[in-house]
Formats: structure tokens, sequence, C-alpha cells
């Protein structure tokens, strides 16, 4: 059976060769799985099968750098690196801060 992932001979549409700016969110998450990997806590082939695990609607919604993150996300979690709890607590810290840094912005 083929997974979600796998779209060897199907037809997928034109490849969009563009070059582009990473957003700093991007490079960010590229520069995080760097050192997870050579720390050893996570490695390109525990990512790869993270994302293949997303399930076909997460897969198709999410962008290259989502699927990183949700990878990365899960995989800690699975490994007990944080909890389900931790992270979603410091998500809403760094929403909080991104909606301060944001009302601030328009005050300005």
């Amino acid at each position: 059976m083929r997974g979600t992932h796998d779209l060897g001979g199907q037809p997928a549409g034109p490849i969009d060769r563009c070059e582009h700016d990473y957003e700093p969110w991007e490079k960010r998450i590229d520069a995080m799985m760097v050192l997870l990997g050579e720390k050893g806590v996570l490695s390109v082939d525990e990512r790869r099968r993270g994302i293949e695990a997303l399930g076909a609607e997460a897969y198709a919604r999410l962008s290259y750098y989502e699927k990183w993150i949700a990878s990365a996300a899960n995989l800690l979690i699975e490994k007990g690196v944080f909890t389900v709890d931790e992270l979603g607590r410091k998500m809403a810290e760094v929403e909080a801060r991104a909606a301060a840094e944001r009302a601030e912005g328009n005050r300005s």
C-alpha cells in the first residue's frame, strides 16, 4: 500500500523551482534540526518517519518546514524530551509574546 508521502509516478503538477527567501522561522527550524541531529537527539531517518506518519490531511495541508516541526515535536514528545503540556505552555508563551509585539508595533 502506498503512503500519502509516496508520490512517485503520480500526477502532481509542475514543480515550483523558483528561488525564494526563507522566512526567519524556517531558518530557525532548519538550524534546530541540524543541532538535534548533531547532538544525536533526532536522526534524519527519524524525522522522515515522523513526516511520513503525519497522516494524509496534515501531509497535504502543511508546508515543507511545517512538516519538519510537526515531526520533530511528535518525536521529541515520543522520546520524553518534553510533554504535550510543556509544549502547549511554551507555544502559548510564544504566541503571547508575538501578540504583545504586534500590539506594540501597532501603537508606534
